[in-house]
């Protein structure tokens, strides 16, 4: 196989509080591999943002080595990080973030105007179909509206990595089902490692691979080749 765009190696974080040490990770050892759809899945406190974080240069392990491609994030100083999320990831997380007092273009185009070689705003919407609300502001958008104006400004720069952190727990089932088929076609259209943190087991049905974790280490890999759509899911 290819190299892998992640490779985790024995990667433990702990967060000290005076006394007290809380083991948000352990001994995590995984491979990310190009196009995949991988779903973090587990119940609240298990890591699964820890490692996201960790995974997209916005925290640091206590211990252990985290690969992309062939560059050491693990040796990364801060600006390193920075230039690795700037040129590498997208971030979708479960509150849009999103500017009120900019369009859905604009808010896209905040992103592409920083990147190396981005598409346009209206290229980013058209890939959530959102060509047609490109002019209108967050307040006038539904939640789901707005979560995909977020996933158009996290793609707009052509990340090979996209995380997303718990995307539709803000969401009701129909919309959430509209939000999970935006980003399996970002994944099969722009080839972009996709990872999907979550607790709702349904969504699992969706990923190439599930990664269970439970206080803070992995419990299973599993690998799917009976892949379902958002709205073949068992909800």
């Amino acid at each position: 196989m290819s190299t892998p765009v992640f490779d985790v190696r024995d990667l433990s974080k702990v967060y000290r509080m005076g006394e007290v040490e809380i083991r948000a990770l352990q001994h995590i050892t995984l491979s990310l591999h190009e196009k995949q759809f991988v779903v973090l899945l587990g119940p609240s406190g298990s890591g699964k943002s820890t490692l996201l974080n960790i995974l997209g240069g916005l925290d640091v392990p206590t211990s252990g080595r985290v690969m992309y491609r062939n560059t050491e994030l693990t040796a990364a100083d801060e600006a390193g990080l920075t230039a690795f999320r700037r040129r590498h990831v997208g971030f979708v997380f479960q509150f849009y973030n999103l500017i009120p007092s900019l369009t859905a273009r604009e808010n896209v185009a905040l992103v592409t105007e920083i990147a190396d070689e981005p598409m346009t705003p209206d290229e980013a919407l058209g890939l959530v179909n959102l060509q047609g609300r490109s002019s209108h502001f967050p307040a006038q958008l539904s939640g789901g509206e707005q979560q995909r104006v977020a996933i158009a400004r996290a793609i707009a720069k052509r990340p090979s990595v996209l995380l997303c952190d718990e995307p539709t727990g803000a969401l009701d089932i129909s919309t959430g089902i509209v939000v999970l088929e935006a980003l399996a076609g970002v994944n099969a259209e722009l080839g972009t490692t996709t990872v999907v943190i979550t607790h709702n087991a349904a969504i699992a049905a969706m990923a190439d691979h599930v990664i269970r974790l439970a206080d803070g280490q992995i419990t299973a890999i599993e690998e799917r080749t009976d892949k379902r759509s958002p709205r073949e899911l068992s909800w």
